[in-house]
């Protein structure tokens, strides 16, 4: 349970606090650009290949960096990359008022997912360093919440701003949240968001460092698993979501923005709630119950008569979605020590992309030849294997309650590194191969 009440770590926390803000005006700012993106290529072309082409120029980037660029997350200071990768963000906006062509735009969309494959690591890497240990589980909800908050609104504020004044202002205001974004972050201490010395081997072995400490890590193990099955049910909800409420329900677009509307606000409420439950019940519980919240709430909309039904079991769904995203990153969080952090979530946001955008390729062909209700109710099954593989992997972490998972020991090779590093600076002959190796195990062994 949280210590000091909901919100009051925003206050006791101030470069926690900078950083939320940050990320709410950024995050508003990206969610309204999304729709005015999509509206502005598809008004262009009226080809749904060319959305398509727009959705994997966004995802694409963070995929490749998570697999090549990783390290540079934890090499480099975490604050310069997220202010470069904000100023990038808002230079973007400011050009595309300026551009007509579609192939321009896309180019331009994916310099943004460039710039989001750096920010988004860096942020959920940094984040653990700004509030003390028992405030973590909060301090995630409350960052999840802003995001899915953001999520809810922003397209509802483009599509108000594309219906009265077009597309030029939606680009101008979300260059400004971008601009707003990066003066938060420089304000934050540069050692606030990186506590621990960067462990390097040159730059491919530390990319397969990263991928190391992911394979061996239970709690990076845990959510590599169960999260890209997760993510193939997310692909049969998301893509054929306007088929079932358009068709299948015959709700037509208000009832497709119903819809909508309910999975945001069961997203956000969840999220929200989820340090309670894991206080009650313990993260090892909440995460397989979040996934099959996530299984029965769309199976139970997979069958709805109506919209009116169907809104509230998707809104139960996402509610499961919020608790088991907040277990994800405290397993993260918790399983990669600070100096390696950012490029395990690196390779985890690239295998997540990677799995999705595949997931969604299949959808597609499966949306036409089932339709929706049986889309919705295949995503439900995929689920319930998810909660099953949740079940069974978080049985295999060493602790039961979440506030207090205990962190995994990097590759014992980098305690040589830094044991040889140690030895030079106090004027030691250096380390022999036999030494450094003894030195790893002797730390990763609580020698």
């Amino acid at each position: 349970m949280p210590r000091h009440g909901r919100l009051n770590l925003l206050r006791r926390a101030p470069e926690f606090r900078l950083l939320f803000l940050a990320t709410a005006g950024s995050a508003t700012g990206t969610y309204l650009a999304a729709i005015v993106l999509s509206v502005s290529i598809f008004d262009r072309t009226g080809s749904g290949r060319w959305l398509a082409l727009l959705l994997i120029a966004d995802f694409l980037p963070i995929v490749v960096i998570g697999l090549t660029l990783g390290p540079l997350i934890d090499r480099l200071s975490r604050r310069r990359l997220m202010i470069a990768a904000d100023l990038v963000r808002a230079a973007v906006f400011c050009a595309l008022p300026f551009v007509g062509s579609p192939a321009a735009i896309v180019a331009l969309a994916g310099v943004t997912g460039v710039a989001t494959g750096f920010f988004r690591p860096a942020v959920y890497a940094g984040l653990p360093n700004l509030v003390d240990d028992d405030d973590l589980t909060e301090a995630n909800s409350l960052f999840a919440s802003v995001e899915n908050l953001a999520w809810m609104i922003g397209p509802v504020i483009g599509g108000a701003i594309l219906a009265v004044q077009g597309t030029d202002l939606a680009y101008w205001l979300n260059a400004v949240t971008f601009v707003v974004s990066a003066g938060l972050v420089a304000r934050i201490p540069a050692r606030k968001l990186q506590s621990e010395e960067s462990l390097s081997r040159g730059h491919w072995r530390d990319v397969r460092d990263g991928m190391a400490l992911v394979r061996t890590s239970k709690a990076l193990v845990t959510v590599l698993v169960v999260w890209n099955v997760v993510l193939l049910g997310n692909a049969a909800v998301n893509v054929p979501e306007v088929v079932f409420a358009k068709e299948s329900l015959g709700a037509g677009n208000v009832g497709l923005g119903i819809l909508v509307g309910a999975t945001g606000a069961g997203l956000t409420l969840g999220s929200f709630l989820a340090p309670v439950a894991m206080g009650s019940i313990g993260l090892r519980r909440a995460y397989p119950l979040g996934i099959a919240l996530m299984s029965a709430g769309y199976g139970a909309a997979s069958v709805a008569p109506s919209i009116w039904v169907a809104a509230p079991c998707a809104a139960i769904a996402t509610f499961g979605n919020g608790f088991a995203l907040i277990c994800n990153q405290l397993l993260v969080q918790r399983g990669a020590p600070d100096a390696m952090r950012g490029r395990a979530l690196a390779v985890l946001f690239s295998t997540f992309y990677a799995t999705l955008g595949l997931g969604m390729v299949a959808a597609g062909f499966l949306t036409d030849a089932l339709g929706g209700r049986r889309m919705w109710a295949i995503a439900a099954g995929v689920y319930l294997c998810g909660s099953i593989v949740a079940l069974a992997m978080t049985r295999r972490l060493q602790t039961e309650a979440a506030p207090e998972l205990a962190d995994e020991p990097p590759p014992r090779v980098l305690f040589g590194v830094l044991a040889e590093r140690r030895a030079a600076a106090q004027g030691m002959e250096p380390l022999s191969r036999r030494e450094k190796v003894e030195a790893g195990d002797a730390v990763s062994t609580g020698a």
